[in-house]
């Protein structure tokens, strides 16, 4: 995942946080915002109660790889919260959660979904 790829500046991520949607799970928040270019762009948080900067990292790490493996729709700008419950979960775990959400906020290509195309709750 490329610089151009990921929200780097704080006004990105207030831009989101402010105007973006929300879907949750007891892993993960997802933030979601039209962008109106040609891909998407990332951020990741994963706070201090998760734990030392080793599981932050981890768990970060992860959400990355996720993403990366995970057919989308392009034009969005998508913050990807961890919640506490991440900091034990593995990455099965996560990606579920994960393709879920995004399911859910209609980004993720259903032709290309690896989970069956009912979403839960």
């Amino acid at each position: 995942m490329g610089k151009g790829e990921r929200l780097r500046k704080g006004s990105q991520f207030t831009t989101v946080y402010s105007q973006g949607k929300t879907w949750a799970t007891n892993l993960v928040l997802i933030k979601a915002l039209p962008n109106g270019l040609d891909y998407n762009r990332y951020g990741f948080v994963a706070g201090k109660r998760l734990g030392k900067a080793v599981i932050r990292n981890r768990i970060k790490r992860l959400l990355r790889e996720i993403v990366r493996a995970t057919p989308t729709k392009q034009g969005w700008d998508i913050i990807l919260i961890a919640r506490i419950n991440a900091a034990n979960s593995n990455y099965q775990e996560l990606n579920h959660a994960v393709e879920v959400l995004l399911k859910r906020a209609g980004i993720i290509n259903h032709d290309d979904c690896r989970i069956e195309c009912k979403v839960e709750g």
